[in-house]
């Protein structure tokens, strides 16, 4: 799908049986999920926290799952877009309706982690823009969260 062609996703909760599209997703990105031990548990995961998909003629390109830590402050604890639809705002879409549905059970805080700038990575290099021009602040970057991988946790204020 050429990356002009305008695309109007739907969101939609996560339901029995979805951890196979989450997976499915995650595989499709290898540049952002390509450690095995970590998509078992990102999709084992998907089922526990609040999850929903963006979807594309009810087909799911993206997901994201939300994890509260405390009253007011959640994490973004997986957020993912199939490839062919990078830069087309369907990772804005998703984030704006995880905000609103945070916004609505009074969360104040939202963070995300993603890899560290000290491991140089062109995706992540990515990944971290999108987060900082959607109104995320660097704060801390962590060598030893994730072995092998520093990781930079970026927050946000929501309002």
């Amino acid at each position: 799908m050429p990356k002009d062609t305008a695309v109007n996703p739907t969101m939609r909760p996560f339901a029995e049986g979805d951890q196979a599209v989450c997976e499915r997703i995650l595989r499709a990105l290898p540049d952002w999920f390509g450690i095995e031990e970590a998509i078992k548990s990102y999709v084992r995961e998907s089922s526990q926290y609040p999850t929903w998909f963006a979807c594309v003629s009810s087909e799911p390109i993206g997901i994201i799952t939300l994890h509260q830590h405390f009253e007011h402050a959640a994490e973004i604890h997986l957020m993912a877009v199939l490839s062919k639809y990078h830069r087309r705002g369907i990772g804005r879409m998703m984030l704006a309706f995880a905000e609103q549905h945070l916004l609505e059970r009074g969360v104040r805080y939202l963070q995300v982690k993603t890899q560290g700038p000290s491991r140089p990575d062109a995706n992540y290099m990515l990944t971290q823009k999108f987060y900082e021009a959607v109104g995320f602040t660097p704060l801390e970057e962590f060598p030893d969260l994730w072995p092998g991988n520093p990781a930079l946790l970026l927050v946000k204020k929501l309002a």
